[in-house]
């Protein structure tokens, strides 16, 4: 009992976990008694059980494990946390306790499986127990198929999926163990339930026995479909509903849901598809053309075996499909025939729809081969195409049918018929509409009468089918021909049609029955869908639907247009005898007897009699035909009498209206009522005569006869005015029905009539004609002559924008007839169709040759075009085409995913071409060439992509929407994963969709689709689904796609869903579908229509960013109003929700888990949940977060964050922020997940939540800061990658605040750590985050030291130095200024540790290591600063604290010269008005300048920066770090296109120009203060000034006509310009090597030049040139300089023709450089300089030197290595790195031998110095003593008193032993000591040595003693650590203006608060900038006095000045600050 009390103390879930079983039994009761305690679904206890719950269902000891399994089965039904287990449990449950023995272990078991169903884990658990049927153990799998037939039983098929099930049951069957097979036959009966027959096809090939066993079962089977008895959580409503049903004990079944059940599930798509393509034998192609018959069927048989699988996987089946049409079409043998058929059939039956791309190939080729009598052909051809038939639509057949109606072979036409029979069977009313029927109709009326009876039998058949599905009413207009017997034979074979829907009879009366009341409910939409929508619309709107009539009350209102033939008056003949009889029964006798009189008068009153008679004249009792033969009687038309004619017309007109009268009565009057319409008198009312008989017999017959008449005569008014009646008539009666193929050639022929009269009523009538054809029209007349053509085009401008008028006439009869509903929309959109029709087409398939089908698809682009562009000219040529294009089609397919962008194109044009060309034909190519052309529009290039969208518009104009919805091709198309298909398709339908009225079913596939998108990741593509979502519904019902979400992942349903509820709000309403309402309405309202339904989508969505719902009611939104606070306005309880919601917030939203976190990293270790991870969040990353969020998070909070609008995701940080200090202990304790939820924020693209979310976590990190925590590795590597992808976003203020957050990072997490992550960070294809990363790195180093690279510096560097290479300049320069940041750091050591660069990248590296090491004595402070101010995560401009510094400035000089000069005249012109006491800190002695020369005023001078206004502090509000040198500053950008300017004057041809550009630019040099603008200029003024040497050597001084004395002046001013540059080390330094040699180059010719010397004083410039070359050696940079000279000298001695005094005056310079070597080696790159030398070896092997006549180059090289290695002994060999192949090197062994022979390396190397070397020997003094010297100096130094006698004793210290070490005093010093010292120093060096400088001439005047202005007066700065003179003075200064102007001054200190020496010893940071102001002050006063004293003479009145005005300036600017600070 000692153990079992032992354990009895442990908790629950401990208990649960132990090893002894009684403990663990107790457990999971105590657990189980738990789980029934918890209320709340969401309480914390839950998360404790997570990982132990598949151990209480997995228990080793069978009697714990039942107990476990029921505390398992409560904490599913309980926990809201369950779901996260399900895997792992039901894996257990399967393989662990569905092989136990006890049975009620198993049952548990299996209410585990459901119960997880139940809670929505249903995909998983199936998924698991399919996983367990391949288990060995044959019990488990008998208890996974009992789960699954249970589960099926109680969820049904909506929630079960079947088809994974029904995959494996055939599987099930086979198995050896009686058990399984018993339990598999149970589900088959079970799944046979729910989806009957479709489950027959996927058992087909069980065994036969088997199979008979299961149909007895299914026939014993109820028929009433089952229902779902247990329910999901999310389906209370239906649990509730079935509970209702149960307890009133009735079994009231929704209608709607059984109808779902039984249709439901489609045997196909229960199938696997089956790929084929790749089966096909390799050898068929060559096989199916064969010549032996025998081959060519093993060829079929092998396709035939294939075709034979129920359902094919989609693919490219063209070339296949050709080769069976061949065979079908051509082959003579019907046995191969049949077997092609057989395999078309199988190709269809398994592709379904996706065969529609095929089927106008193979249709024509069938149909023709019906003339086969064999049996067996028919029937194989008969199920080919009806299988064909069932992947396309009769629309798009209907051409290739219509085309062998007429055939003279009568099996064809009876196969054609009796094909249209059986399809007519697999249609509604709705797929069969008029405009389809009627031209079969008339096919089949031919075919009644036919000769031969199988012919007629088959057109009775289809008749009655056709009758049978659009009922009699519909089909009986077509049928007033025919005589009773035979449309009683019709009615028979309708009574015997059985549909595909299965109804025998009754369907005729039953269409009846639904039509009768259309007349009054007026529209009907097929659809029941919105029973509240368009029917109260009375006005129709013709123009919004395209021809879709899909209604059955529009296919019975059939008489429409042709309601006068169906009512047509049919008469005889009748002879005048007759005529005379009938006429006399109703005429006066005297009106008969004077009808001929010779007297006028009596033919008048006869006249007036004739028309009383008619007017009195009963309609039924009018014999027209006999009156109007009375009026034609003699003298009938010839009538003289003009009165009595007129009445003679009146009376026809009179007749034509109150009489039946008929085409035989109008052929009697015509003719002379065409004569006498151009009568001048009498042509009114001719043409009133002719109106009436239109109006009697139709327009369209009418007109005809009209126009044919009156040109049949010469006379020109007759065909004029008939011209013109034709047109006013057309205008009164609408242009439904004109023929106009039947008078276009005599409109042609009036066009080219010589009477102006005749042209112009012939213009007329066109434009009247373009009001209703539109653009087609003037295709008929584009070959008329270009006059005529711009007189039509100008009649056709003015009807532009008009629209037709109403017809006022011709809608008499149909007024008349009740019940004609769809009348109206029939006419118009039959008229536009008829329209298109009655165009002459031109068939072209015989001009698509088969060569140009080739060319077309050549390999050759070229041949590719033309061939395309012989299609282009056939189909112009053309101009109307017949829908039979051959094999065109399949070819231009092809050329749409041409490689070649432009053939893409110009086969798109070639489509639109085809559009125009073919009409409305050009549906049926709808399937196999316009769903290409979207495929089209995925094309990344813009322009391709609007190409293909103008063609697919113009396609749908021609075919209407109705081909392109159906089938799944659309879906297939949104299917593909491209963001770009995806949002031109989606926008396409937005545009198209809310003007059809009714769409196909189909438009259901797109939708899960359309879901998909709304969460794509390309934010283009959510919109455009968003903006789809209510067209969709429109026509989907909102049910319906409520529905659809149900397979949706939960957490995107909840998204979807809500969206789907605000596109509820904003859904168009459908077009209203056309009334027979006043037809003059109808125009107006169709364009009325549009615009409202593009209005009401598009409003709310605009109008309110698309977050919150606008009522439904509400006519208006307000813009940005729309209800704020509502949840789902227009309701009224969302205001309740809201405040309970309110109520809700106010507790704490973040709750402490104890251990949540912990127990989460042990999770992941253990891989039970994914790791996080990942490229672009999946949802199942999602779904984990959310469902690990929901523990400790409140559930609002939790819905805010996982809400799909953005605006609730800022809603949610803000709230954060909020309670961030209140309830910290629980944000740290969810830290984990708040990082993961941000990092899926990083993934959006809106930036308020990414601005949001940033400034979250900059609080964040404070706040982790304060409470010094620090970021675990599981928090870390969740969060910081996804972080550093947002450094590379392109929006600054986004990459600030990034940058910020990674420096606060440091604080919470290793920097050491965090440099790995960014180092990964470098390897981003995005070069934005490539450079911000590295810069990032370049900071850590420079914060942290070397140790913050991992895994080590030499490592981490080499990867770094990758990226110099890079081709983006920022990340090549951010590498380098990383790179320099170590430099800075480690010194030389760098170039070991980054490894091997390449020659171009060192050579980058080396320069820009060489600039900065300029500005290195800055660099602490610099570092100091930065950290400082990166803690500043406010600071807006912390992105430039690090900015990379610029390429090179562009050496073209010239192009810029007109913009500097523009800006230059205007900046001075502004500067002239400012006020004169402002210091112009780049301003030139203009006055000295204007007397010397006279064109200066045209330059522009440097006067217009005035640096003062950019100082200004005040509109700065924080300090702001910027790059250190201002000629790298934004703000400079003007004084560096100035230099630029003058610059590139230097090398102007003219010499005034550049002696001017050279005083102004030494004007520039010679203060020192101002000389820093020419910084970064340095190469550029060098190379423009070598231009001006060689322009002068080679040009000027070989030009006699030039002044020799001007030359001389402008080799003096570059001389001088030259020496004032040199004399500036700072300067001095940043000259490149090749300029270097370049310069050395020329200036040794110059010294060489012999015609130098003639000039007079030329001597004197030789000099002033060899002491500036002795300058250029001096002061430019040692390594440049030494290895131009050795490249300039290999260059010497390899051009035999160049002087040999050039080499040896290049050998002297080498020899003054090797003599000053042990001064300078510090700073001499060594490895560059072995380089070099290696190269010269190369070039000259040491025999190859020997050979020379002279040995001095031999003795120079030798000299030099033998230097080299006396001054660094062995260590000299480690400078080879950069040679390649050194074991090649001669230089190697040269070396090797030297160190070698070196006798006393020691001895050397203490005389290293100069050769005063020996003498110091003697003057060594003790360590101790020179230490205290310097001691006793350095407190001078630091003194304020003192610090003058200090520095000078300094100087003289180090003169004296040049050797002593003063770096250990120095570097315990801040940055500012060290360079304040050595800047002492150089001032006090050059006041000694410079006086005496030579004066090169007249324009340069030396000023060595200027620097004496900048002595400061307070403690500080250094000589470089190696040595080498660094000379800050130049960037200091800068530093110090730059740091004024960002008003980096924080106190207030008096000048006299300098803290003593000790103290800025010990302080390793800066002095504050205040200080530094200070110090600055005390300089200039110093300066000033010092100035005073030491320069009475100044060298001009304006730098005298300066300072004075300086120092003032500053004083205010001090006191401005101070101000602004406090």
């Amino acid at each position: 009992m000692g153990d079992d009390s032992e354990w009895m103390k442990l908790p629950i879930d401990q208990k649960c976990e132990h090893k002894v079983w009684k403990a663990r039994l107790n457990g999971y009761e105590e657990a189980l008694k738990l789980f029934q305690r918890i209320e709340d679904e969401k309480s914390p206890e839950w998360a404790k059980y997570l990982g132990l719950i598949k151990k209480f269902v997995t228990d080793s000891n069978a009697v714990a494990q039942l107990k476990g399994l029921e505390a398992a089965l409560a904490y599913i039904e309980n926990a809201h946390v369950a779901g996260k287990t399900t895997g792992e449990v039901v894996s257990g449950v399967v393989s662990k306790v569905f092989n136990q023995p006890k049975a009620r272990a198993k049952e548990l078991g299996i209410e585990i499986c459901l119960m997880y169903i139940e809670v929505e884990k249903g995909e998983v658990v199936q998924e698991e127990l399919i996983k367990g049927l391949d288990n060995k153990n044959p019990k488990i799998v008998v208890a996974c198929v009992e789960t699954i037939r249970k589960a099926l039983s109680e969820f049904g098929s909506k929630i079960v999926s079947l088809k994974p099930v029904v995959k494996v049951l055939p599987k099930l069957f086979e198995s050896r163990e009686k058990a399984v097979r018993d339990e598999a036959k149970l589900l088959a009966v079970e799944i046979f339930k729910w989806i009957r027959d479709a489950l027959r096809p996927p058992l087909q090939n069980i065994n036969s026995v088997q199979l008979k066993e299961l149909e007895e079962e299914w026939v014993k089977l109820p028929t009433t479909a089952p229902k779902q008895t247990r329910f999901l959580r999310s389906q209370q409503d239906l649990k509730a509903k079935f509970e209702q049903q149960q307890a009133a004990g009735g079994h009231e079944v929704d209608g709607d849901d059984d109808e779902e059940v039984a249709p439901q599930v489609d045997p196909y798509d229960l199938l696997e598809a089956v790929e084929i393509l790749s089966k096909i034998p390799k050898d068929f192609s060559e096989k199916i053309e064969a010549k032996k018959w025998q081959e060519r069927k093993e060829a079929l048989e092998a396709i035939e075996v294939l075709t034979k699988n129920p359902k094919l996987e989609n693919g490219d089946y063209g070339d296949l499909v050709r080769a069976l049409k061949k065979v079908i079409g051509k082959d003579a043998n019907v046995m191969l025939v049949t077997l092609a058929a057989k395999c078309l059939a199988g190709l269809a039956a398994g592709l379904r729809k996706k065969f529609g791309t095929y089927a106008g190939h193979v249709v024509p080729t069938i149909l023709e081969k019906f003339k086969e009598k064999k049996p067996q052909v028919v029937q194989a051809l008969q199920e080919a195409i009806d299988a064909v038939f069932l992947t396309t639509t009769l629309q798009n057949l209907s051409e290739d049918i219509l085309a062998v109606m007429d055939n003279k072979n009568p099996s064809i036409k009876q196969q054609a018929s009796l094909f249209l029979a059986r399809s007519f069977r697999h249609c509604t009313p709705s797929t069969l509409p008029k405009s389809v029927l009627k031209p079969f109709c008339a096919a089949f009326l031919k075919q009644v009468n036919d000769s031969a009876p199988e012919v007629r039998d088959a057109a009775f058949e289809a008749l009655g089918t056709a009758m049978k599905v659009v009922g009699e009413k519909a089909v009986n207009p077509f049928l007033t021909d025919l005589d009773k017997l035979k449309l009683d034979k019709i009615k028979e074979c309708a009574d015997k049609v059985e549909l595909a829907g299965g109804k025998t009879g009754g369907g005729g009366g039953g269409a009846e029955k639904k039509e009768k009341p259309a007349p009054k409910a007026q529209p009907v939409e097929e659809p029941p869908a919105k029973p509240s929508g368009p029917p109260k619309k009375a006005p129709a709107n013709k123009s919004a639907g395209p021809p879709k009539k899909g209604k059955p009350a529009a296919a019975a209102g059939t008489k429409g247009k042709k309601v006068p033939e169906s009512k047509e008056v049919v008469e005889t003949e009748l002879s005048l005898e007759v005529c005379e009889e009938k006429s006399a029964a109703v005429l006066p006798a005297s009106c008969m007897q004077m009808l001929d009189s010779a007297n006028w008068k009596e033919r008048l009153a006869s006249m007036e009699e004739f028309q009383r008679a008619v007017e009195q004249m009963d309609r039924s009792e009018m014999p027209c035909q006999a009156l109007v033969r009375m009026l034609a009687k003699k003298p009938g038309w010839k009538e003289t009498n003009f009165q009595v004619m007129q009445m003679k017309l009146h009376i026809v007109g009179l007749i034509a209206q109150k009489g039946s009268f008929s085409k035989t009565s109008a052929f009697v009057v015509l003719d002379g009522l065409v004569d006498k319409v151009g009568d001048v008198k009498c042509g009114g009312k001719a043409k009133e005569a002719l109106t009436a008989i239109g109006e009697a017999c139709s327009l369209p017959w009418t007109a005809e006869q009209v126009v044919s008449m009156a040109f049949a005569q010469k006379n020109p008014k007759n065909q004029a005015e008939a011209l013109n009646w034709l047109a006013t008539a057309m205008k009164e009666f609408g242009f439904a029905g004109i023929n106009v193929k039947a008078f276009i050639n005599n409109v042609k022929t009036a066009l080219g009539a010589t009477n102006p009269a005749v042209r112009t009523a012939a213009i007329a009538l066109l434009g009247v004609m373009y009001l209703y054809m539109g653009a087609p029209l003037r295709m008929f007349f584009e070959d008329e002559k270009p006059a005529l053509l711009a007189q039509i085009d100008a009649e056709f401008e003015k009807m532009q924008g008009q629209s037709p008028p109403a017809p006022i006439r011709g809608a008499k009869k149909a007024a008349e007839d009740e019940g004609e509903v769809g009348e109206d929309q029939d006419e118009e959109e039959g008229g536009g169709n008829d329209i298109m029709d009655l165009l002459p087409r031109t068939d072209i398939s015989d001009k698509i040759t088969s060569e140009m089908v080739s060319k077309i698809g050549d390999k050759n682009w070229k041949i590719r075009k033309e061939g395309l562009d012989e299609v282009a000219a056939v189909i112009s040529e053309a101009k109307f085409i017949k829908p039979n294009m051959g094999e065109l089609p399949m070819a231009l397919k092809g050329r749409l995913n041409d490689s070649n962008k432009i053939l893409v194109q110009q086969t798109l044009s070639i489509l639109q071409q085809i559009a125009t060309a073919m009409g409305p034909a050009l549906k049926q190519h709808v399937k196999n060439l316009g769903i290409p052309i979207i495929t089209v529009l995925g094309d990344s290039k813009n322009t391709v992509r609007a190409a293909a969208l103008t063609t697919l518009n113009a396609w749908v104009e021609q075919t209407g929407m109705k081909e392109w919805l159906e089938g799944e091709d659309l879906s297939e198309e949104l299917k593909r994963e491209n963001p770009f298909l995806r949002q031109e398709i989606l926008g396409w339908l937005a545009e198209k969709l809310p003007t059809v009225r009714s769409v196909s079913p189909d438009l259901m596939f797109c939708v899960p689709y359309l879901y998909a998108c709304l969460e794509d990741r390309n934010g283009d593509v959510r919109k455009k689904a968003q903006d789809a979502l209510p067209v969709f519904m429109m026509h989907l019902t909102f049910e319906k796609m409520m529905k659809a979400t149900g397979k949706l992942k939960p957490a995107s349903k909840d998204q979807v869903v809500g969206m789907l509820e605000k596109a509820r709000a904003v859904m168009p309403a459908k077009p209203a579908a056309p009334a027979k309402a006043g037809p003059s309405k109808a125009p107006a309202s169709a364009p009325a229509a549009k615009p409202a339904a593009a209005s009401a989508k598009v409003q709310p969505v605009s109008e309110d960013g698309g977050s919150f719902e606008p009522k439904p009611e509400a006519k208006k939104v307000k813009p940005g109003g729309a209800a704020k606070g509502k949840g789902v306005a227009g309701k009224k309880p969302p205001v309740k929700a809201n405040a309970k919601e309110e109520e809700d917030k106010s507790g704490p939203i973040f709750i402490l888990v104890p251990g949540g976190k912990e127990q989460r990293i042990k999770e992941e270790k253990a891989l039970k949940i994914l790791k996080w991870n990942f490229l672009t969040p999946r949802d199942e990353y999602v779904e984990q977060l959310k469902t690990q969020m929901s523990t400790c998070l409140a559930k609002w909070l939790q819905d805010e964050l996982f809400h799909f609008d953005f605006q609730h995701h800022v809603k949610a940080i803000a709230a954060m922020i909020e309670h961030m200090e209140d309830e910290k202990d629980a944000t740290i304790g969810c830290l984990d997940l708040i990082l993961k939820w941000f990092t899926l924020r990083f993934f959006d693209t809106n930036t308020s939540v990414l601005m949001k979310a940033l400034e979250y976590l900059k609080l964040l990190f404070t706040m982790l800061n304060r409470e010094n925590y620090h970021l675990s590795e599981y928090e870390a590597s969740s969060f910081i990658p996804y972080l550093i992808l947002k450094v590379g976003e392109p929006k600054d203020v986004v990459r600030k605040d990034v940058r910020s957050i990674l420096t606060m990072l440091c604080r919470v997490y290793p920097a050491s750590k965090l440099f790995v992550f960014i180092m990964e960070g470098t390897k981003s294809k995005n070069s934005k985050q490539r450079a911000e990363c590295l810069e990032e790195l370049g900071c850590l180093i420079e914060s942290y030291g070397m140790n913050v690279c991992q895994p080590t510096p030499a490592k981490s560097l080499k990867e770094i130095a990758v990226h110099i290479g890079d081709r983006d300049t920022s990340v090549r320069n951010a590498a380098l200024n990383t790179v320099v940041c170590v430099y800075n750091v480690c010194g030389d050591q760098v170039f070991k540790l980054i490894g091997n660069l390449s020659e171009k990248d060192m050579s980058m590296l080396e320069e820009r290591i060489k600039r900065s090491a300029k500005k290195t004595p800055a660099a602490p402070a610099k570092q100091a600063e930065e950290k400082a101010q990166r803690a500043q995560p406010g600071n807006h401009n912390a992105s430039l604290a690090r900015r990379p510094l610029p390429d090179e400035v562009p050496t073209k000089l010239k192009i810029m010269y007109r913009t500097y000069r523009i800006q230059a005249r205007a900046q001075s012109a502004h500067n002239e008005q400012s006020s004169p006491s402002i210091p112009k800190e780049f301003q030139l002695d203009l006055d000295m300048i204007e007397n010397d020369h006279t064109r200066v005023s045209e330059l522009p001078d440097l006067v217009q920066h005035k640096l003062d206004e950019l100082l200004e502090p005040v509109t700065i509000p924080e300090p702001k770090i910027r790059a250190v040198s201002p000629h790298f500053d934004d703000l400079h950008n003007s004084t560096a296109s100035t230099i630029n300017f003058v610059i590139s004057q230097v090398a102007s041809g003219d010499i005034n120009t550049s002696i001017q550009a050279l005083v102004q630019i030494d004007e520039v040099l010679r203060q020192e203060d101002k000389a820093e603008a020419m910084s970064g200029h340095i190469d550029q003024f060098l190379i423009a000034t070598l231009m001006q040497l060689r322009l002068i050597y080679n040009t000027h001084m070989a030009d006699d006509r030039l002044d020799k004395a001007d030359i001389f002046k402008l080799y003096s001013c570059i001389i001088g310009n030259m020496l004032s540059l040199f004399s500036m080390e700072s300067l001095a330094r940043e000259a490149s090597m090749g300029v270097l040699k370049d310069l050395m180059h020329g200036l040794i010719t110059l010294m060489l030049d012999s015609r130098v010397e003639d000039i007079e004083d030329g001597q004197q410039l030789i000099r002033s040139v060899n002491l500036l070359v002795v300058r250029v050696l001096e002061k430019s940079d040692q390594t440049n300089i030494l290895s131009a000279l050795l490249v300039l000298l290999q260059d010497s001695l390899i051009t035999t023709a160049g002087s040999p005094k050039f080499s040896e005056l290049v050998m002297k310079c080498l020899w003054r450089m090797i003599r000053f070597l042990p001064e300078t080696i510090d700073s001499v790159n060594l490895d560059r300089i072995l380089l070099d030398v290696h190269n010269f070896m190369k070039v000259f092997p040491k025999e190859k030197l020997k050979q020379l006549k002279s040995d001095m180059p031999h003795r120079t090289l030798k000299t030099l290595l033998h230097t080299l290695c006396k001054l660094r002994g062995a260590k000299i060999l480690d400078h080879l790195s950069m040679i390649e192949n050194r074991n090649e090197s001669e230089l190697e062994t040269h070396l090797r031998r030297v160190v070698k022979h070196s006798s006393d390396l020691s001895s050397m190397k203490s005389d290293r110095g100069t050769e005063k070397g020996a003498m110091r020997t003697d003057e060594k003094m003790s360590k101790a003593k020179v230490s205290d010297i310097l001691s006793e100096i350095f407190k001078k130094i630091g003194s304020k008193e003192n610090t003058k006698e200090g520095l000078t004793e300094l100087y003289e210290y180090k003169q004296k032993y040049s050797d002593a070490d003063i770096e250990p005093f120095l570097r315990n010093a801040s940055q500012f000591f060290q360079s304040y010292v050595e800047r002492g120093l150089r001032m006090i060096e050059s006041e000694r040595e410079g006086k005496g400088r030579i004066q090169a001439s007249s324009t340069v005047t030396p000023h060595g003693t200027d620097t004496t202005m900048y002595v400061p007066s307070s403690s500080t700065v250094p000589l470089g650590t190696n040595g080498e003179e660094i000379k800050p003075a130049v960037y200091y200064e800068r530093l110090k203006i730059l740091r004024q102007r960002h008003g980096l001054e924080n106190s207030a200190k008096q000048e006299e608060d300098r803290p003593p020496l000790t103290t800025l010893l010990s302080k390793p940071s800066v002095a504050s900038s205040t200080d530094m102001l200070h110090s600055k002050l005390s300089q200039l006063k110093e300066s000033r006095e010092h100035y005073h004293q030491e320069q009475p003479h100044s060298h001009s009145p304006t730098r005298s000045s300066s300072p004075a005005t300086n120092l003032d300036d500053l004083k205010k600017r001090l006191e401005r600050i101070k101000s602004n600070r406090q």
